[in-house]
């Protein structure tokens, strides 16, 4: 089972969160997963938590469609933070919008950061395979 430090869940969606969790449990060794429910209140957690020990997550899972700040807004403000370490940041959407999957390949470039591109519902194939640190 992989060991990492820190994934952080961004997803307005009750249930979706506690999917995650559920499947994070049977791939990865983890003892700090955090969730918030929208892009605003994840940023200034992990900023919050980044001013305090230097360390953002290794792993987000982070939706696009969500109240008050959207996965787009949160990426924008995420990439402009002056980290020294790469996240793994995995979208995770139901959206077949064509805008989305450009959105993400015009953010794939803008960073150096690792972003993937998943269509729920997730599977525990795929958790394992997105659950590689950055």
């Amino acid at each position: 089972m992989k060991k990492i430090n820190s994934i952080c869940i961004i997803d307005d969606d009750t249930i979706m969160v506690y999917g995650i969790r559920k499947l994070l449990e049977l791939v990865v060794d983890c003892d700090d997963i955090t969730s918030y429910a929208n892009g605003k209140l994840a940023f200034e957690g992990i900023q919050e938590k980044y001013k305090a020990t230097a360390k953002a997550p290794d792993i987000i899972f982070l939706d696009i469609n969500m109240p008050i700040m959207d996965g787009w807004q949160f990426l924008e403000k995420f990439i402009a933070l002056p980290l020294q370490q790469k996240v793994r940041i995995n979208i995770v959407t139901s959206s077949i919008d064509p805008v989305d999957k450009k959105n993400y390949e015009r953010y794939t470039t803008k960073t150096e950061h690792i972003i993937s591109y998943n269509n729920k519902p997730l599977r525990k194939t795929l958790i394992e395979e997105i659950t590689k640190p950055a």
